[in-house]
């Protein structure tokens, strides 16, 4: 799955757009690299999102296509 579509589906960020756009001012790192909107998002990746305030990095847990509310969450893991 994309990286822009796999942060709308477990709602790191609200909008594809917006995610697409963080991507394009290299806002979002994958394995401490820069990463594009296009990247394929695996199972195991660290995604590092440096928005707002405070940094927040994430470990991939499952990537699916479809997320609801109350379980997005369950598609990753926060880190310290």
């Amino acid at each position: 799955m994309r990286l822009d579509k796999y942060l709308k589906v477990t709602r790191l960020i609200k909008r594809r757009t917006v995610a697409n756009e963080a991507c394009d001012a290299e806002k979002v790192y994958v394995n401490d690299k820069p990463a594009r909107a296009s990247y394929d998002v695996k199972e195991g990746d660290i995604i590092e999102l440096r928005m707002g305030t405070r940094p927040i990095k994430v470990r991939v847990l499952k990537v699916s296509e479809y997320a609801t509310k109350e379980n997005a969450a369950e598609n990753y893991e926060i880190l310290p």
